[in-house]
């Protein structure tokens, strides 16, 4: 007669015993016979190989994309065609435009969440879109068209992997601008060589509204500026509240239609003004510089 195959399976408390009565690599486990096939006949028992414990996949985090607007519909299309599937919302903010800017956001992403700033000011308007988000990681755009939202997984990346905070950087290897005029350039670089001077950080880029960070954060950031000013206010308290922080090359594209509310003088005084204050009243240990994540990295 054929002898049947035997069959061991583990069970807690007791120990897995070999043919010479010896345990097996002293591993806490007990016998116990089961047939290949049928019901037990002759209790006969062989080795079985112990199942490897599972591991739960890691939840993805869900996105908000935020994206202030006025007087944008002709630029809309674009900008939302592009929003990639790891978006979960969409909160457009618009700035009580007189075209038909939440017609078209309708149009093209019926899924969009519009909210009407109640004050003007680029600033106000992140501010409202921040409390109105409902995903853990907070992605902010312009809705111009020079930003490409197909640059926002390159984002969440670096949020899923260790940081806190991810802003675009046009002056880093792999990054560009193809709408700075000259006279912007050289003032957004006084202001960057102002801004690494008084903090603990070397930025490459400070004026850049294309970022994302962890809304358990919001709170900390305690955000109050109301216009362009915003995008400088938001990473000095990053840093002082010691959040981890990468930059990752991003390409502007110039405007596709319309005029920019940007004014380079006024808005770059508020921004040093901003540097100052925040210089002065702000709080928290130094940190480490941001990691540039170009194609070279520091």
């Amino acid at each position: 007669m054929r002898e049947a195959a035997d069959e061991l399976t583990a069970i807690p408390g007791m120990p897995i015993i070999s043919e010479n009565g010896s345990p097996v690599n002293g591993l806490p486990r007990a016998l116990v016979s089961h047939p290949k096939a049928g019901p037990a006949s002759n209790g006969d028992v062989g080795p079985k190989p112990a199942r490897a414990p599972s591991r739960r996949k890691k939840p993805r985090s869900t996105v908000t994309l935020i994206i202030p607007a006025k007087n944008e519909a002709r630029n809309l299309a674009t900008v939302l065609d592009e929003v990639p599937s790891c978006v979960d919302e969409v909160v457009l903010v618009d700035g009580r435009s007189s075209d038909s800017t939440t017609l078209m956001a309708r149009s093209c992403y019926p899924d969009v969440r519009i909210i009407t700033d109640p004050e003007s000011g680029k600033g106000n308007a992140l501010r409202a879109g921040f409390q109105a988000a409902r995903g853990d990681i907070i992605v902010a755009m312009d809705a111009d068209g020079s930003m490409s939202a197909r640059e926002i997984p390159s984002f969440i990346y670096f949020l899923e992997n260790g940081f806190d905070f991810v802003k675009g950087s046009r002056f880093i290897a792999g990054g560009g601008s193809l709408d700075i005029t000259p006279f912007r350039r050289l003032g957004n670089k006084a202001l960057l060589m102002v801004a690494n001077y008084l903090l603990p950080v070397t930025l490459t880029d400070l004026c850049y509204g294309f970022f994302a960070f962890r809304r358990t954060y919001l709170e900390y950031l305690d955000l109050s500026s109301t216009g362009f000013e915003i995008e400088t206010e938001l990473t000095v308290r990053a840093v002082r509240a010691g959040m981890r922080i990468a930059e990752v090359p991003s390409l502007e594209m110039p405007r596709r239609s319309g005029q920019s509310s940007l004014r380079s003088v006024p808005d770059g005084y508020r921004v040093l003004q901003t540097l100052f204050r925040e210089r002065r009243y702000g709080s928290g240990p130094p940190v480490s510089s941001p990691q540039h994540h170009g194609l070279a990295i520091s």
